[in-house]
């Protein structure tokens, strides 16, 4: 009789851990699902959220406006390719001058973003919103002084 509730305590101890671990990778596996947004679009908002909204005068932008010119690159489709232009805007004239010290490295970032894509993600505005956003999310993770605040296509050509 001793052994008998002896297992039937050890049998009803295991249940509970078993009900505690499954409890706590759900909770922690529904967490890490809140903390990281999925959509490249809701993942660029929340990068720029901590950003003071304070609107800046046309002089501001201009000063604080970083320009790549002509990036030709392959997508990821055979034959395919892409040349673009792109402005971005970071919210200080610091934040300005890191981008310029790792303007490479941003290049390098936008050439493999687009040679990861087909033609047919990037074609139309919906296209081109994910592109920004996809490439703003990257290139604000470089940045240590400030973020990239937006960025727009200058020039866009898809064959």
């Amino acid at each position: 009789m001793f052994k008998n509730k002896l297992f039937m305590i050890i049998i009803a101890m295991l249940i509970v851990i078993t009900l505690i671990l499954v409890a706590f990778f759900t909770l922690w596996t529904v967490m890490d699902k809140n903390s990281q947004p999925s959509d490249p679009q809701e993942a660029a908002k929340a990068s720029v959220s901590q950003v003071e909204g304070k609107k800046l005068t046309p002089a501001q932008v201009k000063a604080q406006t970083v320009f790549m010119e002509n990036v030709l690159t392959n997508l990821a489709e055979k034959g395919r390719v892409v040349k673009a232009s792109f402005a971005f805007t970071l919210d200080n004239k610091k934040s300005k001058e890191e981008f310029e010290t790792i303007v490479f490295q941003v290049k390098s970032i936008v050439i493999q973003t687009l040679a990861d894509m087909k033609a047919e993600q990037i074609q139309g505005s919906k296209g081109q919103e994910f592109l920004i956003s996809t490439l703003m999310n990257k290139i604000n993770e470089l940045l240590s002084e400030g973020k990239v605040v937006s960025i727009s296509l200058t020039d866009y050509y898809v064959e």
